[in-house]
């Protein structure tokens, strides 16, 4: 089998493969780097590593001593560009390796040829994983629109036809890695689906016999751009390549080369910033916003990790006058940084901040061999692998610790590994494994993660190395700088035990409150209304690995209806909380809140701010109301503080509670036309006989998209549409939850004069001396408390 095939290749069998051949012996000179070609191009990856040493000698080989035909193909004996940029000559072909010339060698359709030739199966992986398929994505914003398909938490549809063609062993990792993905797909193998459908195209009579079908249209014109089988929007910010290349080619986000290849226009955005690749502490790591010419949409991770929030307004002014200039076609206000990224973004701190990829690991990124159908779903890593708890080190505690989807914890403390996965499943900067590799929840080793006595270590791609703050060494030494993380972490233990770490101290998230999408079928001016269809564009390509969108200013194919996006407004204080896909509390926020108005071919308003039900959460929450499709997602929002949420900032708040802003009052009639004119004081009737509807009607919506659940426990709309544990809180939990008029429980009695001076003194307290004095009544009330036994 494929999978099986490609975990029995060693490095040293493909290079023999791919490099072994000595049948072409360096006759003749030339090669891409001549004067009249790309003379003066970068290195692709610095001339002491042993890569550039292999490409050159191999090239060499084979007629180009820059070792350029290694990965782009192409014929190097040629003297015209139309020549040397054909298929190679037979006498010239590779296996594996280059077959036609590729422009972009990393394209994920032909990376087997290119990048995995060396990186056996990475091509495969990548090709199956969430960043190519983004099977989540398409099954929560259909969800979200009513299709049935997607409901009870299936996953139909991808970008792409897939077939995991072996078995669901992960072609890559541990024994325990794999007896832990086998279980984990045992329990919920709807979340790993065998194979995918490329999501259909329904043609616009299709969507008028069934307007919620226009969710297709939507998904492929405006969502899914961002998958690494096609090279995205051609905006600033959002300039990349394809497969391999969209991550580890950099380009800046106004898209110039800055290179020294005369071929290369440099005054033309859609361009690499240089011809190098980035991945490792050799050759650089992969900048944050490389990651986040994909994660602004949606959870928005990258940007919010940043510490950038989407605003309308683009202000304050610059120095020319003018506003900020778009980026991924929005505007941006700063929050927070996530406390991971803070100390590369502050003035005076050398050492620099954490990259993404110091965190996510390969598995996270490239997949393992199977299909995924949600973010946790192959996502490896838990805060705690490096951070410990404050009874436990990483290395004490079970595999399976944070991940737990409801199974019952393991008990085996899981140690450390001493060496990495096997030859060709691991790569990157060789790192001393000290006392140990630090493993991930399912069982992998971190390469860069490292044992030092009790101390963790985290080696960053950026050249920089880390102490993590380790929650056991802290504990231990007594060394907590603030008492309230003490009392959170191991006073109460069910903090710990039931409860994200992310839960406090994600100290903000993204609330983009209510999705109104209209998809407008119609013409103006005899041409019709559509955009780039992006599920098409990366199914329409060539021997070359290019897609209809992938030259610059080809537009991609297109597809009729034109989708456009409005919201409510916007919140990023105090994230609600509920309980996540695992199982624990999770911050939410606003995943796929949609409102839907179509328009058809004709130009009339088929369906006007429709929202769909959600029978099937109500089925999941055991309740007979109906919750709505709007969607309250569990998230990591990657925007982590030193310092937590305050106990009050939870416990005191109605909205956090899920109870939505106000504790309900607010926005209850949304379901309602409403009309801001003349109006009889008496009576409510509307004076004026011609008079104009201001705010339109959502006919179901009377809460506030802020409230997911009633007071009496009552779920109001879908939370999470991925998992079936994750929903809001029950009246139990609610109950304990929420502790509003503590205050009162004292200060009622402020009229009662004479009591009060007994326990008070003339003057205000501050707030420690207030915390203080409430401690004292406290253990005065032990003190004098009957025993009991």
């Amino acid at each position: 089998m494929l999978k099986k095939m490609l975990t029995l290749l060693t490095m040293a069998s493909v290079a023999t493969l791919f490099f072994g051949s000595t049948a072409y012996a360096a006759d003749w000179t030339g090669g891409c780097t001549t004067a009249d070609c790309h003379a003066g191009i970068e290195e692709i990856v610095p001339p002491d590593l042993q890569m550039a040493k292999q490409l050159k000698m191999n090239g060499q080989m084979h007629g180009d001593p820059d070792g350029c035909v290694m990965c782009h193909g192409g014929n190097p004996k040629a003297t015209k560009k139309e020549e040397a940029h054909k298929g190679i000559p037979a006498t010239l072909r590779m296996a594996p390796g280059p077959k036609e010339y590729y422009p972009d060698p990393g394209s994920i359709w032909i990376a087997e040829n290119t990048c995995g030739a060396c990186h056996v199966g990475y091509g495969y992986r990548a090709e199956l994983s969430l960043m190519n398929t983004e099977t989540g994505k398409i099954s929560g914003n259909l969800h979200t629109w009513g299709i049935k398909e997607a409901a009870d938490f299936n996953n139909p549809y991808g970008n792409y036809d897939a077939e995991d063609i072996d078995s669901q062993v992960p072609i890559v990792g541990t024994e325990e890695y794999r007896a832990y993905m086998k279980d984990q797909i045992a329990m919920y193998p709807k979340q790993y689906p065998k194979s995918l459908q490329q999501m259909p195209n329904p043609t616009v009579d299709e969507v008028k016999a069934d307007p919620k079908l226009a969710a297709m249209t939507y998904q492929r014109t405006d969502c899914n751009r961002c998958h690494i089988g096609v090279r995205g929007r051609e905006k600033r910010g959002d300039y990349r390549g394809m497969g391999c290349s969209a991550c580890h080619i950099l380009y800046s986000n106004d898209g110039f080369y800055e290179g020294n290849d005369k071929s290369i226009k440099k005054d033309e955005p859609g361009h690499m910033l240089k011809h190098q690749i980035v991945g490792n502490r050799k050759t650089d790591g992969i900048p944050v916003e490389t990651c986040n010419s994909c994660h602004n949409r949606g959870k928005r991770i990258g940007v919010s990790y940043q510490g950038l929030m989407e605003f309308p307004y683009g202000s304050p002014y610059n120095e020319d006058g003018g506003k900020q200039p778009k980026l991924h076609t929005k505007k941006y206000m700063f929050i927070s940084d996530d406390l991971h990224h803070q100390q590369q973004s502050r003035k005076g701190n050398p050492e620099g901040g954490l990259l993404c990829q110091d965190c996510h690991t390969s598995i996270d990124m490239h997949g393992d061999g199977n299909i995924h159908g949600t973010t946790m779903g192959q996502v490896e890593i838990e805060c705690t692998d490096c951070h410990g708890t404050p009874k436990k080190y990483p290395w004490e505690l079970p595999l399976g610790y944070g991940d737990e989807f409801g199974r019952k914890e393991m008990t085996k403390p899981r140690g450390v590994a001493d060496k990495l996965m096997n030859t060709g499943q691991q790569f990157g900067y060789p790192y001393d494994a000290e006392d140990g590799f630090i493993l991930s929840t399912r069982g992998n080793p971190l390469g860069n993660v490292v044992r030092r006595g009790n101390k963790v270590i985290v080696h960053s791609a950026t050249g920089n190395d880390f102490e993590v703050a380790g929650l056991k060494a802290i504990d231990e030494a007594d060394a907590w700088k603030d008492p309230s993380g003490e009392v959170a972490m191991n006073a109460i233990s069910g903090h710990l035990e039931k409860m994200e770490c992310y839960t406090c101290h994600a100290s903000w998230a993204p609330q983009c409150y209510g999705c109104h999408v209209k998809v407008d079928y119609s013409s103006k001016d005899g041409k019709q209304k559509g955009a780039t269809d992006w599920i098409a564009s990366g199914n329409t390509r060539d021997a070359q690995g290019q897609t209809s969108e992938s030259k610059l200013g080809s537009g991609g194919t297109f597809v009729a209806g034109k989708s456009m996006e409005s919201r409510s407004y916007l919140r990023w204080e105090d994230p609600v909380l509920g309980i996540g896909g695992e199982g624990k509390v999770s911050p939410l926020m606003p995943g796929c809140q949609v409102t839907y108005t179509v328009v058809d071919d004709t130009g009339e308003v088929i369906v006007n701010n429709m929202i769909a039900d959600a029978p099937d959460e109500a089925k999941y929450v055991g309740q007979e109301h109906v919750p709505l499709a709007i969607d309250m997602a569990p998230v990591q929002p990657h925007t982590a503080q030193r310092k937590a949420r305050t106990c009050e900032s939870c416990h005191s708040n109605a909205k956090v509670a899920g109870l939505g802003l106000g504790n309900g009052t607010f926005g209850t009639k949304q379901h309602e036309n409403y009309v801001a004119d003349l109006l009889d004081a008496q009576t409510g009737e509307i004076i004026p006989g011609k008079h104009s509807v201001q705010i339109q009607a959502i006919p179901k919506l009377d809460f506030d998209w802020s409230q997911i659940v009633t007071r009496e426990g009552e779920q109001l709309a879908t939370v999470g549409s991925h998992w079936p544990l994750s929903r809001a809180f029950n009246k139990k939990e609610l109950d304990t939850f929420l502790r509003p008029n503590t205050c009162m429980g004292c200060h009622q009695n402020m009229s009662e004069v004479e009591l009060w001076q007994k326990v008070s003194k003339e003057g205000m307290l501050n707030p420690k001396e207030h915390q203080d004095k409430m401690n004292e009544m406290l253990k005065n009330m032990a003190k004098h408390a009957p025993v009991t036994k």
